[in-house]
């Protein structure tokens, strides 16, 4: 995220009423670098950027409920069936999700600003897409 608006990290307290005498007189002569001195270092920033970017993508070999059938159950013509209805369901489900989110008398779906709901849709490309439901 953007660190000035929601620093992962600070390194020090900011400066209060409470604080010493000299502390407190420094942040009010400058208050921009009392703020400077608590966000995260350019390095810091960096570094929580790039693990939170690994960490939110997904992998290119994760697997998603209903993506593929396992091979040992295609020859059984009941589980087979049942995966196929799984997967009908589960385009539906994102069907309802995608007509949700273009329903314009949901105003927590549409609107400026509104990021439309997409957590349990079951596909997902290997990025940071924030949907996907992994088959766990």
């Amino acid at each position: 995220g953007y660190f000035p608006n929601h620093p992962s990290v600070t390194r020090t307290k900011m400066p209060t009423e409470d604080s010493s005498k000299e502390e407190f007189e420094k942040f009010l002569r400058k208050p921009e670098d009392a703020l400077l001195e608590c966000l995260p270092s350019q390095l810091q920033a960096l570094q929580v950027t790039a693990v939170l970017d690994i960490l939110s993508n997904h992998s290119p070999d994760e697997e998603y409920i209903g993506g593929q059938l396992e091979a040992y159950w295609e020859d059984e013509p009941l589980i087979k069936a049942a995966f196929e209805r799984l997967n009908g369901r589960l385009m539906e489900l994102e069907g309802i999700i995608d007509a949700s989110n273009s329903d314009l008398n949901l105003k927590n779906r549409t609107g400026a600003g509104v990021i439309p709901y997409q957590l349990l849709k079951p596909y997902s490309r290997p990025e940071v897409t924030g949907k996907g439901v992994p088959n766990s």
